[in-house]
């Protein structure tokens, strides 16, 4: 099963990115490349991820300053997400290829997420590198997130629910799982005001930079079904 092993490296990227602190004022860094599995985890560990300029469009490499974080001992639970826990079960890496889908929802206000997103991200899936982490309850998947695990860094892709607070629940789960290390940090793109409600907050770009350097070399959580 994807996500049950570590992460296989795969092939080196043939691209070379700009550095993420020549983005331009609205956080671009450059537009092409491709979305291989290693152009991918080039990206995230210099600071980039990429999301089309516009909807099926090319292909834009960011790093936007400031940059949304949510530190691990910043999550807020409010009352209501407190009572939400109890209403789903929370499983990883189940459906990892339906949580994407239903992030993609061609429905959903700004939408980016394209075949070539959802299958960059499903190979990535594969070799242990994407996860997902979803809601259950009695009617099905009731929401959930995936994005990239690199050392001690989880950077955020997209989230959806279907069910009130499923995503929030989930999101509650990822926490969990990173655990109370220091050297942990979840990457959320940019801060809205849903994150900022649950305790996400801005960085500027030199101090992820900084951050990131040490997040990607050292040792990430162990995701459910990894051997010990």
């Amino acid at each position: 099963m994807p996500g049950t092993r570590p992460p296989v490296e795969p092939p080196a990227s043939t691209w070379t990115f700009p550095r993420a602190d020549t983005a331009d004022e609205n956080g671009v860094v450059g537009v092409g490349a491709d979305v291989d599995p290693g152009t991918l985890l080039t990206a995230y560990r210099s600071g980039l991820f990429p999301m089309p300029v516009e909807p099926g469009g090319p292909m834009a490499w960011w790093s936007p300053d400031p940059r949304g974080v949510l530190e691990i001992n910043d999550l807020r639970v409010s009352r209501s997400l407190r009572r939400s826990l109890d209403r789903y079960e929370v499983r990883v890496d189940t459906v990892f290829a339906d949580v994407v889908v239903a992030c993609a929802d061609p429905t959903r206000d700004r939408g980016w997420i394209d075949e070539r997103i959802a299958g960059a991200y499903t190979e990535l899936h594969r070799l242990g590198w994407a996860h997902s982490v979803e809601a259950w309850d009695d009617h099905g998947l009731a929401g959930g997130l995936y994005g990239v695990a690199v050392g001690g860094l989880f950077a955020g892709e997209s989230m959806f629910h279907r069910r009130t607070d499923a995503s929030k629940v989930a999101l509650h789960h990822l926490v969990e799982l990173m655990g109370t290390e220091t050297h942990r940090l979840i990457d959320v793109q940019w801060c809205t005001p849903h994150l900022a409600r649950m305790g996400a907050g801005e960085m500027d770009r030199d101090h992820y930079l900084e951050r990131l350097a040490d997040l990607v070399t050292v040792p990430g959580p162990r995701w459910p079904g990894e051997p010990v």
